[in-house]
């Protein structure tokens, strides 16, 4: 990729007021890069500008704002001037965790306009400065956009679909010296845990009596056992580190695990058949593998 010694390199990195982007984020100002970033707050923005001596400059923006998108790309690209981006790292994510048939559709739409159509908003306002650069895109996936797990339909889905534009991206973009890397990161304790516990809790708080009885017991199972997970999860910055070798790794991976479970469980997938896959990812969230008789 670009990055030549004769001038500075850049990179940006959505999602970065908290947790893993700003470990990223933190990783790429250590080796001398200029760093910008989003956030979702402007306390965020001004702390983490303070903590870093301006070495990180992050503008509020929501991804899912596509003319706020644009104006910060143009913002950060115009500063830029010739030399481009070098490396743009798509964080941004929301996680909705429920029974499919129970979550509001509005809910799964929301989690699409983050995760997917918020990453496609933030590519194609900063390809033309990646292409000045011959840049890299690192695309903040997950585990479960190729081992999809149950109760977790909504993240699943959208991790999957950028796992379909990372190989189009790839080939579309390949002309014009522009690499995609997918990163699928596992179970990471990066500050979310609370978060998702506290989601996992408002969603089983929310169960009609009747939706109760059907998902109940099965939830409160997973709940329990992606809590587990995901408090003895990989730390954020031992994660960014990854993320960031990834970004300078030459030549440029397709895919990169995060995380001991997610290296497991995606050789899994390679190895494994569906049936056997459909066993394991019960297993995994302490649901019941076994066959119930349907047809």
């Amino acid at each position: 990729m670009a990055g030549a010694a004769h001038k500075e390199r850049a990179a940006v990195v959505t999602g970065a007021g908290s947790g893993l982007g700003l470990e990223i984020a933190r990783g790429f100002a250590a080796k001398g890069y200029r760093v910008f970033g989003t956030a979702r707050q402007a306390t965020e923005t001004a702390a983490v500008e303070q903590a870093t001596a301006g070495k990180i400059a992050l503008t509020v923006c929501d991804v899912t704002d596509e003319p706020a998108v644009k104006a910060w790309a143009k913002q950060v690209t115009d500063s830029l001037g010739d030399d481009g981006l070098d490396v743009l790292v798509n964080n941004a994510g929301i996680l909705t965790p429920g029974p499919l048939e129970i979550l509001p559709l509005e809910a799964i739409k929301r989690e699409f306009d983050v995760n997917v159509f918020g990453s496609l908003s933030v590519i194609h306002a900063f390809l033309p400065a990646l292409r000045k650069a011959r840049g890299r895109i690192l695309q903040i996936g997950s585990m479960t956009g190729r081992f999809p797990i149950p109760f977790n339909g909504p993240s699943s889905a959208s991790k999957a679909a950028l796992e379909a534009f990372a190989d189009i991206y790839r080939g579309e973009l390949n002309p014009f010296g522009v690499s995609f890397v997918m990163v699928q990161p596992g179970n990471m304790a990066t500050g979310g845990p609370a978060k998702t516990a506290a989601q996992l809790e408002k969603v089983a708080s929310s169960m009609t009596s009747d939706q109760r009885e059907l998902y109940g017991a099965a939830f409160d199972r997973f709940s329990a056992a992606f809590n587990r997970m995901q408090a003895g999860g990989l730390a954020a910055d031992a994660a960014a580190v990854k993320v960031v070798d990834a970004a300078e790794q030459i030549p440029a991976p397709i895919r990169v695990p995060v995380g001991p479970d997610a290296e497991e469980i995606l050789q899994m997938v390679r190895q494994r058949s569906d049936a056997e896959l459909d066993v394991e990812r019960m297993r995994l969230v302490d649901l019941d593998p076994s066959p119930t008789g349907g047809r």
